[in-house]
């Protein structure tokens, strides 16, 4: 998984993360009717981005990050070194990663489409494997190095000015390449140029993709849209969203973009999104996320950069391993920085006994009646109904 380099950190806002939750517990009663409340737009639920660089915001600046829209034109380079020459074909490296451009347009709905162009050589880069410093705390200089020397040993072979981003992938044998940081360029700086063009994206490849397979491309590729880690850099990794998102567990069981994700890329139109921004009631029906169509996210706004999200949730699609499925409700704060819990997920079942390839966290679906509170700020989701074609939420506010 990456980490975005120590540099680049540097751009975020130290701001704690505070939260006082209570307990879920099970709906008494019969459920309420829906009661109608003027409805609020869905701009009026897309939180500013307070962070200054990867986060939950709907403000992304596009001079940093790349639209997620449309097709990203990605040339994937090989490269050797002279302590670790590759001895084997590119093939086998390019057919490990080229599944993430299926996995892509199929989670953005056919809306994203990564056009993966592989240039078939071995690229001998000029300094060992070793020297680049890959590893935990890589600074942004040496990351940048690495992407240089790669981008001027390719340079004779391919014309840069006609993709969006690079694919940098090093060969097995050099074991000193071991985890895949994404780059994301400095526009202050003078960077990393080729064909007139400024390379501003990159993901340079490590030894994990052979463990994490291709969707780590689909991880880090969601780097350069704008999106934030969402597992933790201290502590017990998953504690924030378990596998319930790509950008957290990537080998998770329910790894689809989560909803609000979904929205902040493009995929999802405002037009579905139900979003409640004041006290007030509102009676949502809820398409999973897993499909194209319907609603699929409904937002309670809490505070400036805060909000609770309900999201319909089923085991289908990337999802079909998923350990538990309904209504996902998680927090959003803009303002937390990535691999400090910008989102955390509610958890439906904190007494649950997962089974084997799940965690606590990945049976957290809520189903019809419970409900979760916030006695803090007076925000309350009640799961009203749900079946195969997805789920009935109430949104309180008082």
């Amino acid at each position: 998984m990456s980490l975005l380099s120590t540099r680049l950190r540097a751009f975020t806002a130290a701001l704690a993360l505070t939260s006082c939750l209570a307990t879920p517990t099970s709906a008494n009663g019969a459920t309420p009717p829906p009661t109608r409340r003027p409805s609020s737009p869905a701009t009026d639920c897309a939180l500013p981005g307070r962070t200054g660089w990867t986060d939950e915001g709907h403000d992304t600046d596009h001079t940093r990050f790349q639209r997620a829209t449309g097709t990203r034109r990605v040339l994937m380079l090989f490269v050797d070194f002279p302590d670790a020459k590759a001895t084997d074909s590119t093939r086998e490296y390019a057919a490990q990663l080229a599944p993430a451009a299926d996995w892509m347009r199929t989670a953005s709905y056919g809306r994203t489409r990564l056009d993966l162009t592989a240039l078939h050589r071995w690229v001998r880069m000029p300094a060992t494997s070793d020297s680049y410093g890959f590893r935990r705390g890589l600074t942004f200089e040496a990351h940048e190095k690495y992407v240089r020397d790669a981008i001027t040993a390719a340079d004779p072979y391919a014309d840069f000015s006609r993709y969006d981003m690079v694919y940098v992938v090093p060969t097995k044998a050099a074991s000193a390449i071991s985890f895949s940081p994404t780059y994301l360029y400095d526009p202050t700086t003078p960077g990393v140029t080729a064909d007139g063009t400024r390379i501003k994206w990159a993901v340079t490849f490590g030894q994990d993709m052979w463990h994490w397979g291709p969707k780590v491309a689909d991880h880090e590729t969601g780097h350069t849209f704008g999106l934030p880690d969402l597992y933790s850099f201290t502590g017990t990794t998953h504690r924030y969203v378990g596998g319930w998102d790509v950008m957290g567990n990537i080998a998770g069981p329910a790894p689809q973009y989560l909803g609000w994700h979904s929205w902040k890329l493009g995929w999802t139109r405002d037009a579905q999104v139900a979003c409640l921004a004041a006290p007030g009631r509102r009676t949502v029906r809820l398409t999973p996320v897993e499909r194209r169509d319907g609603t699929k996210i409904a937002v309670l706004r809490t505070g400036a950069t805060t909000a609770y999200v309900a999201e319909s949730r089923r085991a289908q699609g990337h999802d079909a391993d998923a350990c538990s499925r309904g209504v996902l409700i998680y927090k959003v704060d803009s303002a937390t920085r990535t691999g400090e819990g910008p989102v955390q997920a509610m958890n439906g079942h904190p007494s649950a006994k997962p089974r084997a390839g799940c965690t606590p966290l990945d049976l957290a679906a809520y189903r019809p009646g419970q409900h979760f509170t916030d006695p803090d700020n007076g925000a309350r989701i009640d799961v009203l109904a749900g079946d195969t074609a997805g789920d009935a939420v109430k949104l309180s506010r008082s």
